[in-house]
């Protein structure tokens, strides 16, 4: 039995020896002698390489156009459902933003067990443009997972990234710059067990 453990041995030393010595090039006959494990690299491991044609299917516009897909890829537009086509107000521009408070001990002591990460965040801040608007035009409903604004000349809805406590939101209007600013406190249910 030691016999096949030493042999098995200095097959893999053999083979590990051809890997890492170079063919000659000063002797072509050497080369074509050496074993084919010899002639391998780096690129040889894992599986062989396809060619990517294969992998990709190639499409006509004759196959896309008698396909029987109902719409095309560039006709559906992300967050379309909940669009109301009949109205003709564009969509502010908006900033979704985590938000933890951190002290001092969170800061240079790390008493807390505290991170950068979105876990540790505990309300979702949105800052919503509105220009050449006034607070009284504004019209807001935060459901627990979607935020729904209107005004005169603008309109937005989206789903946000996190369940939040809706009543317990607050929201400021800065008229100097046109902008809302909503802090919504997050609901998650391990919030007593994974925040300090």
């Amino acid at each position: 039995m030691n016999t096949m453990s030493e042999l098995s041995s200095f097959q893999t030393l053999q083979a590990l020896s051809d890997l890492l010595t170079p063919p000659c090039d000063s002797d072509e006959d050497d080369v074509e002698n050496v074993r084919p494990s010899a002639r391998m690299g780096p690129g040889h491991i894992g599986p062989p390489a396809v060619a990517e044609k294969a992998d990709r299917e190639v499409t006509t516009p004759y196959e896309e156009k008698n396909s029987k897909n109902i719409w095309e890829d560039g006709e559906v537009v992300e967050g379309a459902e909940f669009d109301d086509l009949s109205d003709p107000r564009p969509q502010p521009e908006y900033d979704v933003i985590l938000k933890q408070s951190v002290g001092t001990e969170d800061l240079f002591l790390g008493m807390s067990r505290k991170d950068p990460s979105s876990m540790c965040c505990e309300s979702i801040l949105v800052k919503v443009k509105l220009p050449e608007t006034k607070a009284s035009e504004v019209v807001l409903d935060v459901k627990e997972t979607f935020l729904d604004l209107r005004t005169p000349k603008f309109k937005l809805g989206f789903h946000l990234p996190h369940a939040v406590h809706h009543e317990d939101g607050k929201a400021k209007f800065f008229s100097e710059q046109g902008e809302l600013v909503i802090t919504l406190p997050m609901n998650r249910p391990m919030d007593d067990v994974n925040l300090p």
